[in-house]
């Protein structure tokens, strides 16, 4: 009997005719993509059900995976609305920026009309579906909190980034929170209805205001 290949023992590699050949990598290739579908099902469920529709069994016929393929990368229902939350966040820093890729920009009406777009798509919408949830559920709630707090906090550095903001300046930093806090109620806005025209005017006004206090 020859050899045990122990690196193909360690590595799951298979051994064919004294070749080792390795099957892990479009196992783990169709892993991965079988969570994105996951996610991306999620987060679609989210904006277009709410929670109370968004069950893992409505997720997985959705991603066109079993409920029990669903169930093995996230064991709990929490645990894919957290993550997809998560991958929305990521999703919305991303594309951010994305916007502009050079980083600050003069144009800051761009600017603020970038971050509105962000708080009045369907990725704010489904995070918006799950801080409702969260509020009534004890399990979520820690986890929806903490990530909304890193969120929050990435998106305020970006924006400043954006936006050549210093925030050593006194009241600055109040400034651009603001200009976040308004963004964020414009997404609450538009969920009942589509106030476009007004929101272009407040953007149009936010930007003259940035303008004088950041210059």
């Amino acid at each position: 009997m020859g050899a045990v290949n122990t690196d193909a023992v360690n590595t799951g590699a298979a051994v064919t005719n004294g070749r080792v050949t390795n099957d892990r990598v479009p196992k783990q290739d169709r892993s991965r993509a079988t969570r994105q579908r996951l996610l991306e099902a999620a987060v679609a469920c989210l904006a277009e059900h709410g929670w109370a529709g968004s069950t893992v069994a409505v997720v997985a016929e959705r991603a066109g995976v079993s409920r029990g393929a669903a169930q093995h990368h996230f064991p709990t229902r929490e645990d894919l609305f957290t993550a997809a939350v998560e991958y929305v966040a990521e999703e919305r820093s991303t594309a951010l920026r994305a916007l502009f890729p050079q980083g600050e920009t003069g144009d800051r009406r761009a600017v603020v009309s970038a971050l509105v777009d962000l708080y009045t798509g369907p990725l704010f919408r489904a995070a918006l579906h799950l801080w409702v949830a969260a509020s009534n559920e004890d399990q979520l709630r820690p986890q929806v909190t903490e990530l909304e707090a890193r969120v929050g906090r990435e998106t305020h550095r970006i924006a400043v980034d954006l936006l050549g903001a210093d925030e050593s300046r006194p009241g600055v930093r109040e400034t651009v929170q603001g200009l976040l806090d308004m963004a964020r109620g414009l997404g609450l806005a538009n969920l009942l209805t589509d106030d476009r025209g007004r929101r272009e005017r407040v953007i149009a006004q936010w930007a003259a205001l940035l303008d004088e206090a950041l210059d």
